[in-house]
């Protein structure tokens, strides 16, 4: 049987379950506007039995599907035809023992990894998702393919559009709010630009609308698609531990799309019998974005078997529009006030009993230049994780002994103007850049050594502080 005859679109809403043809473009349920899965019939098609086929295909790196971290495992996402599938060998990243880290957040040595997804090749785990979208919308013939994005989204549809030559890339960015690591990414690789007046959550109303309007076709993760191949993250955990499950998942939480997914993927993964348990998930916002935090640690909005109590997201948005109140963070990739997954992020916490925080921007770049000392280096939004667990730790949640994986969604030079003005011996930049968050000081800061041009000076420099 071909694997695309067992995939289907489904939506989440457990009174509605309005099924769809999979070559269907849609971002909601035509019924209720709901959101959509991504679903498979397994009882008609070929199943994944064990990990053994998927260990398999790393005797097959001449082939580009098994070199792929997504679609090495086509079998856990089989809507796509071989032919139909764009891939630029996303996915080849690691999960990293940390050590320096795990002292940092209070963690038994040997318990901490970071799953690092900037080594995509845009530099950020959007590149998953976006294989899983852009291969959907060329099977169905589309022509352009639009976004609304902080920064990560914009540069993976620009590069897979580029890399392809088969799509145009159109994105919509809020004034002032995103990072230029990532904006250089979107020109560099010819996307069209649009600038609105506003935030990412009103580029973000602006798309759908524009999309709807021209028959563009929607890449953001409200797609169902874009999450099928995100899900492909928590495979490469699994893969990496000896096809063991952790006892925590720990992800920044912006849009929802990663934590949505993540929750996907251990349902599928514990019916197939892949797995027989699931880990915990913590998803942490920053203060300055805590939408999530507020709905659900605040206000308990729960999934309830996917009953949701509307009202209480309704009451909160209310309250943002008559504060006139805009996300702000340092952590541009999760400034987001509305996340459009969080409904699938709630059945996740659901599935995985959850958790979530918030964190400060200066506990995350304290934890950021945590992670640089070990020798890997992630953007802010990404260091939100690894504040996450070091607050979790404080209040007993997490264990010292418990095995905690946190993902880095983003690679360093995504925001490196974040990164210098923390480690500047400048104070003017410092306020410039920081300052304006609230942070006062940068408690691990590698400061540059100034000396004149003396041999000697330079020599007792090193003996000082080397």
């Amino acid at each position: 049987m071909n694997f695309r005859e067992i995939a289907y679109q489904e939506c989440i809403r457990v009174d509605c379950r309005k099924v769809y043809a999979v070559d269907e473009v849609l971002t909601g349920c035509l019924e209720c506007g709901s959101l959509l899965d991504v679903k498979y019939d397994w009882e008609s098609g070929p199943a994944p039995e064990s990990w053994a086929m998927f260990q398999d295909k790393w005797s097959q790196r001449f082939d580009p599907l098994a070199r792929s971290g997504v679609w090495r495992f086509h079998e856990l996402l089989p809507f796509a035809l071989r032919e139909q599938i764009v891939t630029v060998g996303e996915g080849q990243t690691i999960l990293q023992q940390a050590d320096t880290v795990s002292r940092y957040a209070g963690m038994k040595s040997g318990n901490l990894f970071l799953q690092y997804e900037g080594m995509n090749p845009s530099g950020s785990f959007k590149d998953n998702g976006m294989t899983a979208a852009f291969s959907h919308a060329r099977s169905v013939g589309s022509q352009r393919a639009a976004c609304a994005s902080t920064g990560n989204t914009s540069a993976s549809l620009a590069m897979y559009c580029a890399v392809s030559q088969q799509m145009k890339a159109v994105i919509f960015i809020g004034s002032g709010k995103i990072a230029y690591g990532k904006l250089s990414q979107a020109l560099e690789y010819g996307a069209l630009t649009v600038q609105i007046t506003g935030d990412f959550d009103d580029a973000m109303l602006r798309v759908r609308e524009v999309c709807k309007e021209l028959d563009i076709y929607l890449v953001n993760s409200i797609n169902p698609f874009r999450l099928e191949g995100q899900k492909t993250i928590m495979y490469r955990v699994i893969e990496s531990l000896g096809w063991e499950v952790p006892d925590w998942i720990v992800v920044p939480g912006g849009n929802l799309g990663n934590s949505s997914s993540f929750g996907k993927a251990f349902i599928e993964l514990f019916e197939l019998g892949l797995i027989d348990r699931v880990p915990r998930l913590a998803v942490i916002n920053a203060r300055g974005a805590n939408t999530l935090h507020e709905l659900y640690e605040n206000r308990s909005m729960r999934w309830n078997d996917g009953r949701i109590d509307r009202s209480i997201q309704q009451q909160y948005y209310q309250e943002l529009d008559a504060d006139q109140k805009k996300a702000s963070t340092i952590a541009s990739a999760i400034e987001i006030n509305r996340p459009v997954n969080l409904d699938k992020c709630l059945r996740a916490l659901d599935y995985c009993a959850g958790v979530v925080r918030e964190v400060s921007d200066q506990d995350m770049l304290d934890a950021k230049a945590q992670v640089g000392a070990g020798g890997i280096g992630c953007e802010p939004a990404s260091a939100a994780s690894v504040a996450g667990v070091k607050l979790l730790r404080e209040q007993g949640i997490i264990a010292a002994s418990d095995r905690v994986v946190c993902i880095l969604t983003g690679h360093q030079l995504k925001d490196p103007t974040a990164t210098v003005a923390y480690h500047t011996t400048d104070q003017k930049k410092f306020n410039e850049v920081l300052g304006a968050r609230g942070m006062t000081r940068a408690n691990y800061a590698n400061r540059a050594v100034a000396v004149s041009n003396d041999l000697d000076e330079i020599i007792r420099a090193i003996k000082i502080y080397g």
